[in-house]
């Protein structure tokens, strides 16, 4: 499903070699792994090797290529990360913008400080030009005014000219960002993208034309390029930060997330952007621009993983509930990823090169045997019994079967080393554990204790869980465990966790889904033409089509890479605003069941991954660059997977797995469009977090699939006990769930649906007339309100005041045990 492509002839048995746990889930991510060789950095040249006299036995073949893949998946240790780059805001077609952007500083430069480099001049000199391109974006002439910005965005993008290396670049890259900044050019960029935003001049020409391209929407990616570097650099933060900038990145952050100039956040005018380019009035509008700088801003104002981690701990401290059991960040890090079972196409393959060999003739005589995922290559499996023959839970297709914990690269240097057919026990080495705590639903223990009291006293008690006369001692005891693992999530109360961008959201929430949606359902590869998509190749496709094979194959990378990265920004800003707004408050997770059927398309359909290393920003600014060839963009870059479909992947998966979670209705629609074999099929990428939410989707369907999918799937089932959390009294392997009762799924969402408007209206609404309107606590705002009174009260209001004021004592006492 990865679509990764394997090198070296041979069809590699994993799809995908496994990404390091570290890698930022939503709040980062495209760093470079052991994998891909940063840019800049000289690739090794591969060196001629001696032809072998014979070809290698099919076992050794197989556990060679077995150990390799093992070694990539066995680290835990997170992967190296490149410096944060602006690699992905730039398409390949925009190349020759950037020495553009290069000969407008220089010109300008040239005029106001002669025969001086940008680099040598001090501080007072920098902000002085600073200053004097600041007062050029106040030109009228809109011509005038761009060559200004593209100035402006060469000293952001690093002053590329004056440097020798990428280091270098992106030093200057942060510190011109910083001093950009605190001359207030943000504020200057951002009145002249509303003003772009509203032009409708240019809105009006890109409908009238047959096709869009870079030159319609010049003035706009100019203009998100500069406040995406800005926010960037600002945002990552580093330790050799002097207090200075510490204190510009906290402004910073203020100041995005909340109005200052305008009426609504910085956030909130990209979502506008993003649903007004998808109703059609802005064809025009760059979308991957928009997506990653609105990605990186809600990332930069609300936090990323670790923030909202520590956003948990403090808010449980301040309910007064209990800690956390485990930090699910070090969990995840910690977990190392199973290996799949052989397919029987990679047997086939393996047969067919022993064919020449007469001594192993005999094995080609049990060709498509099934394969049990810790047999190599039909050995006998050292930790069988020696009756047993055939695994009978191996009656699925080739995708059945997930490893356990058992290394495999470690029994293969033990298996030619055994002198029976059996390992010692003590050279085995087993999980010390499981990785999660069990959890309980206060739902839960009243259902529990419901079916308890039904049994033996005849009757229930709703909700109290104290109360346990007339039950035998076992039910005492079981409730005694249940109620040490209860899970005791934070719900926010009506005061709390209130923000702007929350505020704002609930108004245009169904608009941003459906915008969302149809930029994912227009950037996913499909074998028919979707003619009624909308065009997300505005800002990549060039003003001349190419007439060369080798133009039109970097211009294929080119709009494959586009896709890929908006799919990435996509993931990543849906499941941040997923995080943040269940922490707010639940209802605020309330998003439709249209965008769980739809995700259920989009995890396994990354294509391979497209990319051209040497022209990517900043290594194609300071290294000379080699002729590229046709033959040379088909090699690729010999990757051997895609740090950025796995990131978006795995952030597809923890999307559907938040939506579906306790929702039997839309759990039912992953079982309708038959999601499990194209999750197990997922289960090949030999990485231990997607594994980890696959097996979490797997595992809520296992009581809808039937009895003989889960017999036929035991290696499944047993990955998901090692793996994923245990909830006490969910019987998920037995079908048993009292919940599942298929005529109340329609019911259950229109339920849904009502709380959460309900919820939005009672909340945000401007008009608070219901009975539900919450109490204002201000005294400022209570005392400043206008009452009606009737007329003849200022004459009576002496006897009022003496009558209900005065002669009434006030017990202020009273106050502190008020519940």
């Amino acid at each position: 499903p990865m679509g990764v492509a394997g090198r070296g002839g041979a069809r590699p048995h994993v799809l995908a070699a496994a990404a390091g746990p570290g890698m930022e889930a939503a709040g980062g991510g495209g760093a470079p792994g052991p994998g891909r060789a940063r840019p800049g950095q000289p690739q090794p040249q591969p060196q001629a090797q001696p032809q072998p006299q014979a070809q290698p036995k099919g076992r050794e073949l197989f556990r060679s290529q077995r150990k390799e893949s093992e070694v990539r998946a066995r680290s835990s240790v997170p992967a190296p990360r490149a410096p944060p780059g602006p690699a992905v805001l730039y398409s390949y077609t925009e190349e020759p913008e950037l020495s553009h952007n290069r000969r407008c500083f220089e010109e300008d430069f040239h005029t106001q400080v002669p025969d001086r480099r940008w680099l040598e001049l001090d501080r007072a000199q920098q902000k002085a030009y600073v200053m004097h391109l600041l007062d050029g974006l106040e030109v009228v002439n809109r011509d005038k005014r761009l060559r200004v910005a593209r100035a402006i965005l060469y000293l952001a993008q690093g002053v590329f000219g004056d440097c020798d290396n990428e280091g270098d670049v992106l030093h200057w890259s942060r510190h011109n960002s910083f001093l950009l900044y605190q001359l207030g050019t943000f504020s200057a960029f951002l009145e002249l993208l509303n003003m772009e935003i509203e032009n409708s001049q240019a809105c009006s020409s890109a409908l009238r034309k047959p096709a869009i391209s870079l030159a319609d929407s010049t003035e706009l990616r100019v203009l998100l390029s500069v406040m995406y570097l800005m926010v960037e650099n600002i945002r990552v933060e580093q330790e050799t930060d002097p207090p200075e900038w510490k204190s510009c990145r906290e402004t910073f952050r203020m100041e995005l997330s909340f109005p200052v100039h305008t009426e609504e956040p910085f956030a909130l005018l990209l979502f506008t952007m993003v649903t007004k380019f998808c109703s059609g009035h802005a064809p025009h509008f760059p979308m991957k621009k928009v997506l990653l700088l609105l990605w990186k801003v809600l990332l930069f104002t609300l936090g990323g993983f670790e923030a909202l981690q520590a956003m948990k701990v403090r808010r449980r401290e301040e309910l007064g509930l209990p800690p956390l059991p485990e930090d699910s960040i070090q969990v995840v890090r910690g977990m190392r990823a199973a290996s799949p079972p052989t397919c029987a196409i990679e047997l086939v393959e393996q047969q067919q090169q022993q064919q020449p060999q007469p001594k192993r003739s005999h094995r080609s005589r049990r060709p498509l045997m099934k394969q049990d995922s810790l047999d190599i290559y039909n050995e006998r499996d050292p930790f069988k019994s020696d009756e047993g023959g055939v695994d009978e839970e191996e009656n699925d297709d080739v995708d059945g079967g997930m490893e356990g914990e058992l290394e495999l690269v470690e029994r293969d240097a033990l298996i030619p080393a055994l002198p029976a057919q059996r390992l010692p026990i003590e050279r085995v080495s087993f999980p010390k554990g499981l990785p999660w705590a069990p959890k309980v639903r206060q739902k839960d223990i009243e259902h529990f204790l419901e079916a308890s009291r039904n049994k033996f006293i005849g009757f229930t008690l709703g909700q109290d869980t104290e109360t346990l006369i007339g039950l035998p001692r076992p039910i005492h005891e079981s409730v005694k465990t249940l109620k040490q693992v209860r899970c005791c999530p934070v719900l926010a109360s009506e005061g709390e966790g209130r923000n702007s961008l929350s505020w704002a959201m609930p108004h245009t929430c169904p608009l941003l889904q459906i915008a969302l949606l149809k930029i994912l359902l227009a950037a996913a590869p499909t074998s028919k033409a979707k003619t009624d998509s909308i065009n997300i190749l505005a800002d990549v496709l060039p003003e001349e089509m190419p007439i060369t094979v080798l133009q039109s194959m970097k211009l294929g990378i080119d709009v494959n890479r586009h896709k890929e990265i908006i799919v990435k920004s996509i993931s990543a800003l849906l499941l941040l605003l997923l995080k943040h707004f269940k922490l707010n408050h639940i209802y605020q997770v309330g998003l439709g069941q249209g965008m769980a059927t739809a995700q259920l398309g989009l995890n396994p359909f990354f294509p391979v991954f497209c990319s051209i290393s040497v022209l990517d920003y900043p290594h194609c600014t300071v290294c000379d660059l080699p002729e590229l060839t046709a033959e040379s963009l088909e090699a690729g870059d010999n990757n051997q997977f895609c740090w950025r479909n796995l990131f978006s992947c795995i952030n597809l998966l923890r999307i559907l797995n938040k939506l579906t979670k306790w929702k039997h209705s839309r759990t039912m629609m992953l079982v309708v469009f038959k999601s499990a074999p194209i999750l197990k099929r997922a289960l090949k990428v030999k990485q231990a977090m997607m594994q980890l939410y696959v097996l979490k989707l797997l595992k809520i369907q296992t009581k809808y699939l039937g009895r003989q999918w889960r017999k036929s799937n035991m290696k499944t089932m047993s990955a998901i006990y090692q793996k994923v959390r245990h909830r006490m009294n969910d019987d998920w392997a037995y079908g048993n769930d009292i919940d599942a009762r298929p005529w109340d799924f329609q019911a259950e969402e229109c339920t849904l649906r009502a709380n959460i408007e309900a919820f939005n209206s009672r909340r945000y609404d401007k008009a608070q007339d219901s009975e539900f309107a919450p109490v204002d606590n201000c005294l400022q705002s209570v005392l400043g309100q206008r009452l009606e009174l009737p007329e003849d009260f200022h004459y009576s209001y002496e006897l009022w005041l003496e009558r209900e004021v005065f002669s009434q004592p006030i017990r202020w006492e009273e106050l502190l045990h008020c519940q």
